[in-house]
């Protein structure tokens, strides 16, 4: 129920981003938007949250696995974003500045999300006490 609850929270901050940047600036329509953040969400989930977040490290390197993941979680927000976006609006929209701009903010909200999963969806990453023999 964890993940289904984290994945909900991810959906709501991209799209939200989305539909602010992609849809309030650059007029792509409201169900592109949508389109784009349902598979960004999937997609930078799975490999930036289960696969690099989790994996990498351990509790003591928070801070460095934020980093990586909210980096790698950027680079799949643009790639995302400008290739669905060539493919559902064309040459209609500066796609690469709004894909830019949109990873850019997304990958801020991404570090505070990073957090909240250390705490809620992944406590064996944020348990700091160790037992003394």
């Amino acid at each position: 129920m964890n993940h289904v609850k984290a994945l909900i929270i991810k959906f709501v901050m991209i799209a939200a981003v989305l539909l602010i940047v992609l849809t309030g600036f650059f007029d792509v329509s409201f169900m592109d938007s949508i389109w784009i953040s349902l598979v960004l969400t999937v997609v930078a989930y799975a490999m930036g949250d289960l696969m690099i977040f989790r994996k990498t490290g351990g509790a003591a390197e928070r801070t460095k696995r934020n980093a990586i993941a909210t980096i790698s979680d950027i680079v799949v927000a643009f790639l995302v974003i400008w290739l669905m976006g060539e493919a559902l609006v064309g040459g209609n929209v500066d796609i690469i500045t709004a894909s830019i701009i949109s990873a850019l903010v997304i990958g801020a909200g991404e570090w505070f999300y990073h957090i909240y999963l250390d705490r809620s969806v992944f406590p064996e990453k944020h348990n700091h006490t160790t037992t003394a023999h």
